[in-house]
Parts: C-alpha cells; structure tokens; sequence
C-alpha cells in the first residue's frame, strides 16, 4: 500500500482555537506524545509570531526526536530567517512559507496584485532553499483562488525549488468534488509537480475537513496536514484520528497506510484534552465519551454475540478503554502498574510511588476505579509541569442556605496560609476564600465540568479561565469532590500565574499567552 504522510498541526493551527494555548512545557510534552503517536511531520509553531513562540518551537527542535519539525513563515524575509534560527537544534527540519492568493485576499489583507504575490512567492521558496532542502509552500485560501492563477503560483514555488506544494481549504469552504478537480488539475498543468508531494489541508467550517482530506488523497494528495481532536480556528481543522482511522479500516478500498501507532490515539486525544481543557463532544468519532458505547437493545444483543455486528473498529484498535478494570483500595502496585502498561504507559520507580499514593486516597473514595480514572490520576498527578508554589492542603465547604461558607488552608514555601470567604454557592464560597490569602486579582472566565468516569461517585474534572493580575491562564483540577476539583483547577492558575510573575517584568506580558489562554 502506498504511505500517506501525516502532518500534525495541533501545536501550531491546533493551539489557534480559542482557548487552546498551552504552556511552553505543555507543547513539549505534546510533541513529544506526538512523536510517540508516529506523526511523519510536527509543525512546533510560528517562530514569527512571538520570542515565546519561537523559543518553544526552539526546544521542540532540539528536543523531540523521531519526526521533521517545520514552522511556519509568511512569505518575507524575516520570517523566514526567524524559522530557520528555531529549527537549528532538529535532526530533521522543514521550513513552511505561505502566501494567500485568493482575490479576497490579495485585495482586502495583502494589498497587493497577483504579480506581486507571483514574485514574494518564488522569491520566499528560493529564500527558504538558502536555509533548508526540505521547503513546503502553501497557497493559504487555494479553494477559492482563481484556478489559472493558482496553477501560475504553483508553477513559480515548484521553479524555485519547493519540496512540498499544500493547498489549503483554508475557510472550509470547499466540496470533495471540487478538492478533485482542483488537484487533478494541477497535477495535469504544472511542470515538475510530479516530483514534488502534494499536501491538502482542510478545515471544518461545512463539516467537510476529512472528507475533503479524503477526496485530496484520491486525487493525488501524499500529504494530510490534520490535528487531534480536530481542534483549530473556528470549527476546527481535518481530525487526525478520523483520517487515520478512515484509511486503516478501508484500507482495501482506499489503498493506503500510515505510519501511526493507532493504539496510542486514544492517549493522545485525552492529554490534549486535559491541557487544553476542551473535550470532544460526546458523539465524535473514534475518541468521543460515546464512540464505542452501544445502549440500544438490539445492539447490545448483537455485541454480545459478535462484536463485529455493530463494531467497524474495536477500543483495542485506538487504545480506548474497552472494559473496566476492578481495582479497589487493597490492589497492590504491581497490579497497578501492569495496568497502567496495558493502557500504555510505563512509569519510573518514582512516578509509581506517587500514583500509587493518589490511587490509595481515590480508593478510598471510590469503591470501583477504572481505567479512566487512572489516566486521570496520571494527567492530573505525576505528569503535571507547572512550579507547584501553592498546594491546597483542606478545603471544608458548608452550604445549603442562600449563602454558603468555606474555610481553606494553603500551603507555600513552608507556610501555611489560611482563609474564609462566602458566595452564593459551594464552589463560588471556595474561591473567595481562596481569593482571600493569595495576592492575585483574579476574574473567573470560564468555568466547564465533566464527570472523567460513570457512577455517582464519578471523578470530576474542571478546567478554567481565569483572568490573573490581568492576564489569562487555564487551570485543571480533578477529584470526586466538584468543589475540591474547582479549587484545584483555580490554585492551578494561580501557579501558572505565580511562574509568570517570576520573569522580568518586561517580558510578562508576552511570556503569559504562551502560559495558557
């Protein structure tokens, strides 16, 4: 079967999506699981946009190991020059330069003529080649640029010694029908396409994403350049999963592979989920709540007696959990850890003694802990980057009349610092006393909450936003108790804050979009 080359876009498009923006170390940590997923090509960030975007693209380049890390450039110069700089460190590097050539754009962003555009183009490629053998151009808003033109501005990156050609369905607003037509055509016009890779990109505006990702293949594309969860600006770009899995469950009819390690997309899509504290509605395909879950009889009758009657593809095949695993509180750490191998991951001595200690609290909380329950201890526990300077160490909440009371304790550098505070309910009560001994101005922008496993004693998980001293930051929190899950998503916030607020001050302002949206 012929080999279908993945581009992940989540840390650069992915983190465009409102409320996406990770932490540097974040980013790390998700190029890394990325690699480990067996993506073919990482696109670390736009090294352009900020000194923190160009410093984590920075790292990622000398850090992880395994795919080509690209970032992207406008057409200039500068950019160029700034992407190359941050690719240094990589083993394996691309330079991504793009340039719109829709007359909408040209004429209301751009400002310039087709001639003009035609010359930045070739001259952006031929600027790239100077720093890097390996160069994709994008054409951004191809799918509704002029086709003759568009042909003309591939010819001129293809001449100017472009490795790879994208095109872009960059507002979402291409059919399947017309993503083959406009690939099979350039195909047929352009001299030299042939030894280039052909590269689609499609985002979600019409629901569209990976059936035009699809069509592309079909019609010549050897590129998809897609992202987890199909996270990105707006409704989001082509899913990576979905992709993926299209191709591996149709192989025979599709006729072509990828190189990713399916049975770790389910880990990917939830360490995305729990750093960016978006989930993916119940109901989507291959990673949602719901993807695997059949609770109509007739269904169930038919799993019982053969899964492949209502089944395309088995939890098993994306590392999903498929059943529940019986831990109770008198399950011993090698079980545990054998658990936690067979959902995928492999611990060090010291990160089993911790997730053994907050598996022994959950517990006792819990009668029956499941599989997502351990992933959850592990996001939330063990695998947590940021400087811990506050640590909730009691929280006691008493409710039931119009206004409610909490008491807090907060541990810091060997203090103890201690707080009450009301609100007109449980979780609004906990944050005032919280508010009341930590010195952040804190404004609350986005508050969601979902329950990580069934039951009613179910681990609930909340992510926030918060406004702090003025700037953004997200915080997580997970616990049986909702109300102690929020005040642990807010003191996480707050650390976040606490770790901006250590840099110089002249590079506050910047440093904090790199530290969550």
């Amino acid at each position: 079967m012929a080999r279908i080359t993945i581009f992940d876009t989540t840390l650069r498009d992915g983190e465009q999506s409102p409320g996406s923006s990770m932490t540097a170390p974040e980013k790390l940590r998700l190029g890394h699981e990325l690699a480990e997923l067996g993506v073919d090509v990482l696109e670390a960030g736009f090294a352009a946009s900020s000194a923190e975007d160009a410093e984590s693209v920075l790292v990622i380049a000398r850090e992880v190991k395994g795919p080509i890390i690209t970032a992207l450039a406008r057409a200039t110069r500068g950019d160029i020059e700034r992407a190359a700089q941050s690719l240094e460190p990589a083993a394996r590097s691309r330079i991504h330069v793009f340039i719109a050539t829709s007359d909408i754009h040209l004429a209301r962003k751009l400002n310039i003529t087709r001639q003009e555009c035609l010359a930045q183009a070739a001259a952006a490629v031929e600027i790239a080649r100077g720093y890097s053998d390996d160069v994709e151009f994008s054409a951004e808003d191809a799918l509704r640029s002029d086709l003759d033109f568009l042909t003309e501005v591939v010819k001129v990156a293809v001449a100017a010694g472009a490795t790879t050609i994208n095109i872009p369905d960059t507002v979402g607003y291409a059919m399947p029908h017309e993503i083959d037509h406009t690939f099979r055509t350039l195909a047929s016009r352009v001299p030299g396409l042939e030894k280039c890779v052909l590269s689609a990109h499609c985002h979600d505006d019409l629901g569209l994403a990976v059936a035009n990702s699809l069509a592309a293949i079909g019609a010549g594309a050897r590129q998809v350049e897609c992202t987890i969860n199909g996270i990105g600006e707006r409704a989001g770009n082509a899913s990576l999963e979905e992709i993926v899995m299209a191709l591996k469950v149709r192989g025979e009819t599709l006729g072509y592979q990828t190189g990713i390690h399916t049975e770790r997309i389910y880990r990917t899509s939830r360490l995305l989920s729990y750093l960016t504290g978006i989930e993916p509605q119940p109901n989507k395909a291959i990673v949602g709540r719901n993807a695997f879950a059949h609770e109509a009889g007739i269904h169930q009758h038919g799993m019982i007696n053969d899964r492949r009657t209502y089944e395309i593809m088995t939890p098993e095949m994306v590392g999903a959990p498929g059943t529940e695993l019986v831990l109770g509180k008198h399950s011993g750490r090698h079980g545990l850890e054998a658990r936690y191998e067979a959902l995928g991951y492999t611990l060090t001595p010291e990160q089993l003694k911790r997730v053994t200690l907050d598996f022994k609290a959950l517990a006792d909380r819990k009668k029956t802990v499941l599989d997502e329950d351990l992933i959850s201890i592990l996001h939330h526990g063990v695998m947590e980057d940021v400087p811990m300077l506050f640590r909730l160490a009691s929280l006691d909440v008493h409710c039931g009349g119009e206004v409610s009371d909490a008491s807090v304790e907060i541990h810091s550098a060997g203090k103890a610092l201690e707080g009450r505070g009301k609100g007109d309910g449980p979780i609004a009560a906990a944050f005032a006393a919280m508010e009341s001994v930590l010195e952040y101005r804190i404004v609350l922008e986005r508050f969601t909450i979902r329950a990580a496993t069934p039951g009613q004693d179910a681990v609930g998980e909340v992510a926030i936003e918060a406004r702090v001293d003025g700037h953004t930051f997200t915080g997580r929190g997970a616990h049986t108790d909702v109300v102690r899950a929020s005040a642990e998503a807010l003191l996480h916030a707050v650390n976040k804050a606490a770790a901006a607020r250590s840099l110089e001050a002249s590079h506050l302002a910047a440093t904090s979009d790199s530290w969550g949206v």
